[in-house]
């Protein structure tokens, strides 16, 4: 298993804070922001058309199939993704676990910059962004403020 957070020069996050029994054990393992954005896609793609295929992360990311290869391997260290030669992509429980939050540290940035005003497609790609280096204390500030429930 993993922490969901990412290791940044001599900054390392995890997300302890969310209530999961799982996340709030101390592992070695971190997650970089390419490797949550990878999670992400393949969540995503589940989530909407029941499959993810390296090919359609790829087009998805807009990078090359041996860019997503090298990341589902890092994911399967991880033990975040299962795959069977040439199959689709499944998510672990954890793989789960760990995108649920990754995906809603986006959503919530998103309907933040969009309260403030911004643009939805520069509330996209700046969501996209900041969801990888925002602090817990941030975030918890953020669903204060937006009426979420913790």
């Amino acid at each position: 298993m993993v922490v969901c957070g990412r290791e940044s020069g001599m900054h390392v996050r995890s997300w302890a804070h969310i209530p999961s029994k799982e996340t709030k054990i101390a592992m070695t393992a971190t997650m970089t922001k390419s490797l949550e954005d990878y999670l992400e896609k393949i969540y995503v793609l589940i989530t909407e058309t029941s499959r993810a295929r390296v090919r359609d992360v790829a087009e998805g990311l807009h990078v090359t199939m041996p860019s997503v290869n090298k990341a589902v391997s890092e994911l399967k260290k991880l033990g975040l993704v299962r795959q069977e030669p040439y199959g689709d992509l499944e998510l672990t429980s954890e793989g789960v676990r760990c995108a649920t939050e990754i995906l809603g540290r986006h959503k919530l940035l998103r309907r933040f910059l969009l309260r403030l005003g911004v643009s939805r497609e520069v509330a996209e790609e700046d969501a996209c962004r900041m969801e990888h280096i925002l602090s817990a204390e941030t975030y918890d500030r953020i669903r204060a403020y937006l009426g979420d429930e913790p």
